[in-house]
């Protein structure tokens, strides 16, 4: 069954919080930030610091906190787990023009200074799943890999074409109270969600300003020229590429980006999940990942075919 949530969006019906999602909305996290380009990126860390471990990147107008209850999960005494918000997003710093190339780099810097000291796993989704390729791309060499999840490299993204549509992400509106702000929020696409967190998500996707409270990002970021395919290509790291069942990568757009990357990247697809997966199927994501670096911890890399 569905009902709407205090947000606004669609929702599962469901049973109170559950455990698992509590301790992970608990477990230690380390704040910080660093300087790139002259903008304050900020970021949020779990685990020891470590050789290896994982970045993740939001998708377009989102920010870190999508993933507080995804982080802890992926975490080991092997691995560090970092979130960061890009510029323009969240709690990081603003910029006068947004670039794939410069999101690429502050993914990089965060990585270090979040104390991964190793080539790290790039997870990106939605339009981080763009930044992900692009740092595949520009620093191929110094990951591990990178996993993109959902993210359709032949077509905008939704978040970009609800903004060209002046659907959504126009001019940032102030409301009155937090509760009227949050009740405000949704995800685009709107799908179905768990409301425990959309309910985390939306309250922490506002920040109080002069007459009230207003969204975090800025709504430049979404003025940046549309990807094209040349951003598919043969990598000197691993990808890997997750479909939502329900979500906007369509069978026929995965097998073209498989294509495009070689026929070496594993298509995986999560069934039941809308475009947001972390929102209504965390636990089958995070499966997911989890099999996915564990297969990469124990194989070796196929090489690229001859087209």
């Amino acid at each position: 069954m569905r009902s709407i949530n205090a947000s606004g969006s669609l929702c599962y019906m469901t049973s109170p919080v559950p455990k698992w999602f509590t301790d992970a909305l608990a477990a230690k996290v380390d704040c910080g930030s660093v300087d790139v380009a002259g903008t304050s990126i900020a970021y949020r860390a779990w685990g020891e610091p470590a050789a290896r471990g994982i970045v993740l990147v939001h998708g377009g107008g989102a920010h870190a906190r999508w993933w507080d209850h995804i982080a802890p999960l992926l975490i080991d005494p092997d691995h560090r787990v970092a979130a960061l918000d890009l510029s323009g997003h969240g709690d990081s710093g603003r910029r006068r023009t947004y670039t794939l190339d410069q999101w690429a780099e502050e993914v990089m810097a965060v990585a270090g200074e979040a104390g991964i000291s190793g080539p790290p796993v790039i997870i990106g989704h939605s339009m981080g799943g763009f930044v992900a390729l692009r740092v595949a791309g520009m620093y191929g060499a110094k990951l591990e890999g990178v996993v993109v999840v959902d993210s359709p490299v032949r077509d905008v993204t939704p978040e970009d074409q609800a903004a060209r549509d002046h659907r959504a992400f126009g001019p940032v509106r102030v409301y009155p109270t937090r509760e009227i702000a949050i009740h405000r929020w949704r995800p685009i696409p709107d799908q179905l969600t768990l409301p425990y967190i959309a309910e985390h998500v939306a309250s922490t996707s506002i920040r109080e300003v002069d007459g009230g409270w207003s969204w975090k990002f800025d709504p430049r970021i979404f003025g940046r020229p549309q990807v094209t395919p040349a951003l598919l290509t043969q990598f000197d790291c691993r990808v890997a590429l997750f479909r939502a069942e329900n979500g906007i990568v369509t069978p026929q757009t995965g097998d073209l980006m498989y294509d495009g990357l070689g026929r070496v990247a594993p298509l995986i697809e999560i069934p039941a999940a809308g475009h947001h997966v972390m929102l209504d199927e965390p636990l089958a994501m995070v499966t997911g990942i989890r099999t996915l670096l564990s297969d990469w911890d124990h194989s070796v890399p196929a090489a690229p075919s001859n087209r």
